[in-house]
């Protein structure tokens, strides 16, 4: 093995795969089925001072645009050997939806002809030592859920070393390891904790090999994360392995590495349905915290967002409000009562007493970061006759006898009006578990104005709150609500954190919604636009990707 990358004095550590190489705070050399490539310890505690190695594989899938006759998606990592990945079949090319967003390309594999599903992206050779610590990380958008759906696997001559795929007997994703290259497998899984993922959304998935920087099997664990939140507790393979007649033996698997499809004794199958993005490896395992990060997925310092859903009813006629974004969701339909499409004023006008427009939902991984605006007008005089304390919806998703998620405005007191952002648990029973209410600390909704009220779940963010249970102790957690009205952020009367795994599901609807197992909450008033976005939003992107140029933004807050 060559030395490569020299950059200061080291040291040398030994790890499952032989010598490491020289570490030093530069790129040092490793062994990638039986290749020299570039790579560092297994963990960056292994040796005391040395920074943590970046990824030795990453994969935009942003090389080129459909129809260009482009197969090569570059391996655009900077520590050790690059492996790019070829598209197969015609069934694989790029595709527009993608989660950086406007002007971005993600890896399709979504061909609705049966002859081209059998599409998959592969490098030539390994590009992980899978006999040491090793972590995938990935963006996916799953459209089929029929059958058990591969995202990135590292096959050996007879098994996979590691799978991390969608399993229609499970119904959830999962992380797998095979304890042994055998036609006979014992396959050791973590699962996600929830079943059923939603259809047609972006979800970010790691799978974690941690060897724990020594030698010995029996620390080995294996940890599925879905959204940067781990599931589950790590599962320890050895002792799995010999709870099924199985000896734990960590091993490399020497093919090349797979997106979209298994490949067990050189036969592939379990080709994936969807789109794949933003893909890559380390060899290492990553820590909690820097799988967060990876989930944030941010550029620039920043998290990247992507438009998924786009209700305009600035120009839409008849019964129904077009979707705009390149996302396959229907168009809404209006209620058969209290909403018309106004002309004049370019939007959908609700009585808010039986008017609403709605389509079926989800159309975001509400367990992920995402973001939501409405373009909206309160109708004052109507607002008048309602009850202190009634609350409109504005839009949500419903989530059993709940609004999963929802922007509301809130009628105070005679005189005094609220928006708000919420986000709703319930159990198997529909019963309540968490409610998060993101209001205002001080300013107020003025009616009868066009006015941008944006909700934000940023689902990686931390937060420390008051434990209900036990008012003397703060808990930590992970997942906030933000509010927006204009561009301006809305300090919150109480805690925005909700850490409860949520997801909606049915009605996603504008002008009305669920609580208490009750639907009602008709918003009185006009909706001119709806848009939802995969992603957390920050003050910077809303007041570039949100707001109306031609609404003068000051005029969105009362004084």
């Amino acid at each position: 093995m060559g030395e490569v990358g020299k950059a200061g004095h080291g040291r040398r550590v030994r790890g499952r795969g032989g010598w490491r190489g020289l570490v030093t705070a530069a790129v040092v050399s490793s062994l990638v089925g039986g290749t020299a490539v570039l790579a560092v310890p297994v963990s960056a505690a292994a040796v005391e001072g040395a920074l943590p190695q970046a990824e030795v594989g990453r994969w935009h899938f942003d090389d080129a645009v459909a129809g260009s006759g482009v197969t090569v998606a570059k391996d655009t990592a900077s520590v050790g050997a690059r492996h790019d990945a070829t598209l197969h079949t015609a069934g694989a090319g790029w595709s527009t939806m993608a989660r950086r967003g406007e002007a971005d390309q993600s890896l399709w594999l979504d061909s609705a002809n049966p002859a081209n599903q059998r599409a998959y992206a592969s490098t030539d050779e390994a590009a992980v030592n899978t006999a040491d610590s090793v972590t995938f990380s990935t963006w996916v958008y799953l459209t089929d859920a029929s059958s058990s759906r591969m995202v990135m696997a590292t096959p050996g001559s007879q098994a996979q070393a590691f799978a991390l795929y969608y399993s229609s007997s499970s119904k959830g994703w999962v992380f797998s390891h095979t304890v042994a290259d055998s036609a006979t497998p014992v396959i050791i899984t973590s699962n996600a904790d929830a079943d059923n993922p939603p259809l047609r959304v972006w979800t970010h998935l790691t799978g974690v090999f941690d060897t724990h920087a020594d030698t010995d099997p029996a620390n080995d664990t294996l940890q599925l994360y879905v959204n940067g939140r781990s599931q589950g507790a790590a599962v320890k393979l050895a002792a799995a392995a010999t709870a099924r007649g199985a000896t734990y033996k960590p091993w490399s698997a020497r093919e090349g590495l797979q997106f979209g499809r298994s490949v067990i004794r050189g036969q592939g199958g379990l080709f994936f349905r969807g789109r794949i993005d933003e893909s890559a490896v380390w060899q290492r395992a990553l820590t909690e915290d820097e799988v967060l990060q990876e989930a944030r997925l941010e550029r620039d310092g920043v998290p990247a967002n992507e438009l998924v859903a786009q209700w305009d009813a600035s120009s839409a006629t008849g019964t129904t409000i077009g979707e705009l974004s390149p996302y396959p969701h229907p168009a809404m339909r209006l209620s058969a009562t209290g909403a018309v499409l106004d002309s004049d004023d370019r939007a959908l006008t609700l009585d808010g007493v039986s008017g609403y427009a709605s389509v079926e939902g989800p159309v975001v991984d509400e367990s992920g970061s995402f973001t939501v605006s409405a373009r909206v007008k309160p109708a004052g005089r109507e607002l008048a006759t309602k009850p202190i304390g009634y609350r409109a919806q504005v839009a949500g998703q419903r989530g059993g006898g709940q609004s999963s998620w929802a922007l509301w405005i809130l009628k105070r007191t005679d005189d005094i009006y609220q928006w708000q952002f919420t986000r709703t648990a319930t159990d198997s029973l529909g019963e309540v578990t968490r409610e998060t209410v993101v209001t205002p600390a001080s300013d107020l909704a003025e009616l009868d104005t066009w006015v941008d009220v944006t909700g934000v779940f940023d689902a990686q963010a931390p937060f420390e709150a008051i434990d209900p249970e036990d008012p003397s102790q703060t808990r930590e957690g992970l997942g906030t609500l933000r509010l927006y009205v204009g561009s301006f952020f809305m300090e919150s009367t109480s805690s925005p954190g909700f850490d409860a795994v949520q997801q909606g599901a049915g009605e996603l609807a504008a002008g009305r919604g669920a609580q208490g197992g009750t639907t009602g909450h008709h918003l009185p008033g006009s909706l001119r636009q709806l848009r939802i976005w995969t992603g957390a939003m920050n003050e910077n992107h809303i007041r570039d990707q949100v707001l109306d140029p031609t609404v003068d933004d000051a005029t969105t807050l009362s004084q």
